[in-house]
């Protein structure tokens, strides 16, 4: 690596961020961590890591202040019936999840990385320009610079990274929003809601109801906005969300929900480039969500750990190298994912019946674990089972959906290929 400040410097302190500054730091580069935020700090977010987030930090040997394991999911219908998702354990995941508060969470990933020896930067950035050197180099508000080799943005779904160097297309973009709070209760199972803005017409998202720390329970809602991002009123379906809570026994009549917390959602690996030159973005700021159940927290951890080895590998070439790394672990899913999850947003009768198969009597017991595997992004790894053959045909329908939608020109990651992906303003490329 060259002479510069940094070998990285990465932008966001999220679990993103301090898992690409700590695999970067073990391997011996120098690592800045920078965010805008003092820690601990909260984000907004359902509290509950899946199976693939749970290997990440085994591989890594980490550990956090979980508040216990998660396993089974319990999903109530459009009807109100109800149905157990099972989990399973994986060829490469365990059958659990577990719960953590972000505010733990992040923080502990965050002081790993700085124990690895990142060194945290508290700043915002403004500007993202470039060295006489090549080196990229992070504007920070006071003028200082952070010169590196590579710059690593993972700083949220409205990455400013992304922003500054011109790689964020919103319209592009498969977008969403949520918002969660705390309420006194004891969850035995993490509860999935699936909601009909009126009979027969799916609602464009799901309330959940996930356990917590210190007998308060995460209680949130989020909704799919498809290719635009606009105010929604989701405190007012929040209230009511709750309300229906209640009169199930699900809360007790008189929890009344802390504060209310939001953030938007950038899903299927739309709206941005894996990579431009020696810029790569990483979670939420590639839009690594789920597009189907809007998680983010695991294939957040994942591409920042192939992020950081491509760098490690070579620096001058970690773009095209993350680039292909990231399609391999999401290119088979989040296309058709994405496709699916547009689909069912313009057909919501179909979408409303499709939704009550899962908890439907006769055929929930095997369309329950079929979806299961397929919702939560599991089919890649599935231990064999009829529900996981299953969930594979699934998934190759929704990549030919996804096919038949954005054409043959774009490839499984859902960006069209050029040898170094496109580049930032100033035309400078790694060499």
């Amino acid at each position: 690596m060259t002479g510069s400040g940094y070998d990285a410097v990465v932008v966001g302190a999220g679990p993103a961020g301090s898992i690409a500054a700590l695999v970067l730091a073990r391997g011996g580069a120098r690592v800045a961590l920078a965010d805008k935020a003092a820690f601990p700090r909260d984000k907004a977010c359902g509290d509950l890591i899946g199976p693939r987030g749970v290997q990440v930090l085994a591989d890594l040997g980490l550990t956090v202040p979980d508040a216990g394991h998660g396993s089974d999911l319990l999903a109530v219908g459009p009807s109100g019936r109800r149905s157990r998702l099972p989990a399973f354990t994986g060829r490469s995941y365990p059958g659990h999840g577990i719960v953590v508060p972000r505010v733990a969470f992040d923080n502990a990933l965050r002081e790993a990385a700085l124990a690895a020896g990142a060194v945290g930067v508290r700043a915002r950035i403004t500007a993202v320009d470039k060295g006489p050197d090549g080196t990229a180099r992070a504007v920070l508000a006071d003028g200082q610079r952070l010169a590196g080799d590579v710059i690593i943005g993972a700083d949220g779904a409205l990455s400013t990274v992304a922003r500054l160097t011109g790689m964020l297309d919103s319209a592009a973009a498969l977008w969403g929003f949520a918002v969660r709070a705390y309420v006194p209760g004891e969850v035995p199972l993490p509860l999935l809601v699936l909601l009909e803005s009126a009979p027969w017409r799916i609602y464009p998202g799901y309330g959940w109801l996930f356990p917590g720390a210190d007998g308060q329970a995460n209680v949130g809602i989020g909704i799919g906005m498809g290719g635009t991002r606009h105010s929604a009123p989701l405190r007012g379906d929040l209230d009511r969300f709750t309300e229906l809570l209640r009169s199930r026994g699900d809360l007790r009549p008189n929890a009344d929900i802390g504060p209310v917390v939001g953030g938007w959602l950038r899903m299927g690996g739309t709206g941005t480039p894996a990579a431009a030159g020696n810029v790569l973005l990483v979670g939420d700021a590639a839009g690594l969500i789920n597009p189907l159940q809007g998680e983010g927290i695991a294939p957040a951890m994942i591409s920042a750990r192939l992020a950081a080895e491509a760098v490690l590998a070579d620096p001058c070439r970690a773009g095209p190298a993350y680039t292909r790394a990231l399609d391999a672990a999401f290119g088979h899913y989040m296309p058709g994912a994405s496709a699916l999850q547009r689909t069912l947003m313009r057909r919501p009768r179909a979408a409303s019946a499709s939704m009550r198969l899962v908890t439907a009597p006769v055929v929930r017991r095997l369309v329950a674990s079929t979806w299961s595997i397929y919702w939560n992004g599991l089919t890649d790894g599935a231990a064999p089972r009829p529900a996981a053959w299953a969930a594979r045909g699934l998934e190759r329908t929704a990549t030919r959906l996804a096919v038949l939608a954005r054409g043959s020109t774009v490839p499984p990651g859902g960006h069209p290929r050029t040898p170094d992906g496109p580049e930032p303003p100033g035309g400078h490329k790694a060499q």
